[in-house]
């Protein structure tokens, strides 16, 4: 099993950005590499909410595992090539300072050696990236529209 976490610093208060991370329908408005978002299930949130992500050739099932507004967004991800066994992303908002400090740990577990798990590891590394890139970016422009 594998970790790799991501964190950005964004200039805005906790609430600001659950606003946006929240809406877990519409992850692909801001989701850097997310080209297609919908949910699957009437509840938009709370554990059990699910979403399909059209991410290149990869159509990809998250479901809610865990939902502390406006602090932890949690998700199991399905989907993935046949090589993954599990994946899960999570969300951590926490004050700092005047802004927020954004973390998303991403687990996976593969089939394979040390190997395969460090590769994928580094693919889900780039990926968690763009997507705190994405929020990031997301939020400056809202900002600059304000």
């Amino acid at each position: 099993m594998a970790t790799i976490s991501c964190t950005a610093l964004i200039p805005l208060g906790v609430e600001e950005v659950w606003s946006v991370l929240g809406r877990f329908g519409d992850i692909s408005e801001w989701g850097t590499g997310v080209s297609q978002s919908n949910l699957l299930t009437e509840a938009s949130s709370g554990p059990g909410a699910t979403r399909r992500v059209q991410v290149g050739r990869n159509a990809l099932r998250e479901t809610v595992t865990e939902w502390q507004p406006p602090f932890v967004l949690g998700y199991s991800i399905t989907g993935l090539p046949p090589v993954v066994r599990q994946a899960s992303n999570t969300w951590v908002l926490s004050a700092a300072g005047k802004g927020t400090r954004v973390t998303l740990t991403s687990v996976v577990a593969t089939k394979g050696g040390p190997l395969v798990s460090r590769l994928v590891a580094r693919k889900l590394g780039k990926a968690g990236k763009q997507l705190v890139g994405g929020l990031e970016g997301h939020l400056a422009g809202t900002r600059a529209s304000s």
